[in-house]
């Protein structure tokens, strides 16, 4: 049983955490191959946000885990 204050990390949101880590580098990426080059400041910015939107789904993850401990 888990002690009161201990952190909740389910095997699910580490490999969530990793999708999400691999993705702000992985995606700028794949659309550059895709698309062409791009600039650095165009590379930056869509993975600030695909960290932003990772950010906000992994909160809404770690959240709906955390209301259903008992």
């Amino acid at each position: 049983m888990r002690k009161p204050g201990e952190p909740i990390y389910l095997r699910i949101h580490l490999i969530a955490l990793a999708l999400v880590l691999l993705a702000t580098v992985a995606l700028p990426r794949a659309a550059e191959f895709f698309l062409g080059p791009l600039s650095f400041g165009t590379r930056a910015l869509a993975g600030i946000a695909i960290a932003v939107a990772g950010g906000i789904a992994l909160y809404m993850l770690y959240n709906a885990s955390a209301r259903n401990e008992p």
